[in-house]
């Protein structure tokens, strides 16, 4: 686990793209290009946010290549973003960034889930998380209906 940077954005872009394209259909697809979202996601303000990585180290006996294996990016109350690659969901990354979360949060932090989205509510439920509030999803990009959760309950 550690602070991501800018330097760290086109991983992220990709482990988004793959976290999201492997969720479908519980998660609505996006409603962006990659490419698109490849930009978008480069172009995250890191002054504003913070970005977190849980990563892999490469080869013992070779140079050590990390790659992002989840994230989560938080401003001061929001979870904006908390992904983990689908080949490694069910290891405790996402347990172990929404720990991070809480303990850099400690007077608690919101986020947005799809409704349709029952694994993460699931997840997010064990973790402490309650509704808040449920929306039609017109506020959204995909404009699928999604519930706003909040820690500390």
């Amino acid at each position: 686990m550690r602070p991501g940077s800018v330097e760290d954005l086109a991983d992220v872009g990709e482990l988004y793209l793959r976290s999201r394209h492997a969720a479908f259909p519980s998660v609505p697809a996006p409603v962006h290009s990659d490419a698109q979202v490849r930009a978008w996601v480069r172009g995250w303000d890191l002054t504003s946010h913070e970005l977190w990585l849980a990563e892999e180290a490469g080869a013992p006996d070779g140079p050590a290549a990390a790659r992002p294996l989840g994230f989560v990016l938080l401003t001061p109350t929001w979870v904006d973003h908390l992904y983990v690659d689908p080949d490694h969901q069910g290891h405790g990354i996402g347990s172990a960034l929404v720990e991070l979360v809480q303990a850099l949060r400690p007077d608690g932090v919101g986020l947005w889930v799809f409704e349709s989205n029952l694994a993460a509510r699931r997840f997010y439920a064990r973790h402490g998380f309650v509704e808040v509030e449920r929306t039609d999803g017109s506020e959204n990009e995909e404009h699928a209906p999604d519930i706003h959760l909040a820690w500390p309950a």
